[in-house]
């Protein structure tokens, strides 16, 4: 099945019409979709300097994603918007206001495609020796208890990325999914004890057992089609026989247990949560805000794989 590429107008009209659930996943070729997402702050009284970053933006180019076009409003007549690159290749954006009233708002439309048919994801070698994906993080600190599993690990005498899957799947096999008894300061060794959590704890928790057994890996933040919040899995990088200038990308979700697929959509990496916190901030004010969240990721194109 083909169908032209929408443009970002025709797409955010088709938002609401957007269906996935006839589509056969494992023919697909190509895929578009289209993310709707909306940020609120309200505040009891006025705030001043406002500094708010938003890592909401994919990058133009990851593996077969592509970024096709994007629109951000924000409500505030007088705030100035800016867009960065971080230190890990991410878009973030910087909204500056020297006062707000009383609340802010930010809506976005994101228009992405990915490409099953693209082949591996390749980052270059070097990027396995990145310190920053081998060596612990605030939130990806090894206790005993994890210190001891990745020990299994290492004596099982699997390795690459056969020991990749086998983590993903103990983490999966593991934990029990539950709201409301982590949060985003929570370490991997503290969910690990509670065995229980949301999808950046499973993420946090393979990528201490990752990095203890010498797989570099790397928190992701993205979308999956069909969940309503933001979600979070990892990718290992791995090194390649007869290619030693290039490293494989390897998303895993240790959340389903399986591989990250075609209805994966990914905004930024880094270290663990703190580096991609779709969005943080400082200001100056004697109350704290509060903030409101909502977001959907529609299906608006998809091409089969033609068949012989």
């Amino acid at each position: 099945m083909k169908h032209h590429l929408p443009d970002l107008e025709s797409a955010i009209a088709a938002i609401d019409l957007a269906e996935c659930q006839e589509v056969d996943w494992p023919r697909v070729q190509r895929s578009v979709y289209l993310i709707h997402q909306h940020l609120g702050y309200a505040y009891p009284g006025p705030i001043q300097n406002l500094q708010q970053r938003l890592v909401i933006l994919p990058p133009q180019q990851h593996g077969d994603q592509h970024l096709i076009d994007h629109r951000l409003e924000v409500t505030h007549p007088s705030a100035d918007t800016a867009y960065h690159t971080d230190a890990f290749g991410n878009t973030e954006i910087i909204s500056s206001a020297p006062s707000v009233q009383r609340a802010i708002e930010f809506e976005a439309w994101i228009l992405v495609e990915r490409h099953a048919d693209r082949g591996p994801h390749y980052l270059p070698a070097h990027t396995l020796l990145d310190e920053r994906y081998t060596q612990p993080s605030r939130l990806t600190q090894a206790d005993k208890a994890l210190s001891t599993i990745a020990t299994q690990f290492k004596s099982g005498g699997k390795q690459g990325l056969e020991l990749a899957h086998q983590i993903n799947t103990w983490v999966y096999q593991t934990m029990n999914y539950a709201h409301d008894v982590t949060d985003i300061h929570t370490t991997a060794a503290e969910a690990l004890t509670l065995q229980r959590g949301v999808c950046q704890d499973y993420a946090h928790i393979m990528l201490t057992l990752c990095r203890l057994c010498a797989l570099p890996a790397r928190y992701v933040s993205g979308h999956l089609l069909g969940e309503g919040g933001t979600h979070a899995w990892v990718e290992v990088l791995l090194p390649v026989d007869n290619h030693p200038e290039v490293a494989l990308v390897v998303a895993l979700d240790p959340t389903h247990g399986r591989q990250a697929g075609i209805t994966y959509v990914t905004v930024a990496v880094g270290r663990d949560y703190f580096d991609v916190a779709p969005t943080s901030g400082t200001y100056f004010a004697a109350c704290s805000g509060q903030l409101s969240a909502r977001k959907r990721v529609g299906l608006t194109m998809y091409e089969y794989a033609e068949t012989a």
